[in-house]
């Protein structure tokens, strides 16, 4: 498996009750976060609270990896347009590339902002996860179950796609 290049994003799943549950405008939901290598399999997700910001959950997802490597690039959206993420994983060895936010000085050259046009693999793997019913609204009150329902419906995506083509 590839993970020289890797995506990562994060998609409100609404929940009725149990842990890591937080409000937002759209109700009371989880965050699941996903990083996806360069074909569009994940190989990272993990569920947080809907009210927390996707910067701040970025480290925790990537320790929850299935893999023992840390990818070399690690493409997101203008939320992770962040100084303190940069340096935190210059540390681990992990570049990251995000577009600059409005109002904000340009931190990276036009030549690896291309590779954000692939960006379009983590949103793919979220329609995948969205087409299992346990996946887009959670009933349990235990949050270790919608996590399993996650691993498995990942699994199922990996035996899908990964082993057939």
């Amino acid at each position: 498996i590839d993970i020289t290049e890797c995506f990562i994003d994060g998609t409100f799943s609404s929940a009725k009750k149990g842990a890591h549950i937080g409000p937002t405008k759209r109700g009371k939901g989880t965050k699941i976060m996903v990083i996806t290598n360069a074909s569009g399999l994940p190989i990272a997700v993990r569920t947080f609270g809907a009210s927390t910001h996707e910067v701040k959950l970025v480290t925790q997802t990537l320790a929850a990896r299935f893999m023992e490597e840390l990818p070399e690039v690690l493409i997101g959206d203008k939320a992770y347009d962040s100084d303190e993420l940069d340096r935190k994983l210059k540390r681990r060895k992990v570049r990251m590339i995000a577009p600059n936010r409005a109002g904000r000085s340009k931190s990276q050259d036009g030549r690896a902002l291309r590779r954000y046009k692939r960006r379009w693999k983590v949103e793919r793997c979220f329609a995948w996860l969205n087409n299992f019913r346990r996946t887009v609204v959670r009933y349990e009150y235990h949050s270790i179950t919608p996590c399993l329902a996650l691993l498995e419906a990942t699994h199922l995506l990996e035996l899908r796609w990964g082993l057939f083509r």
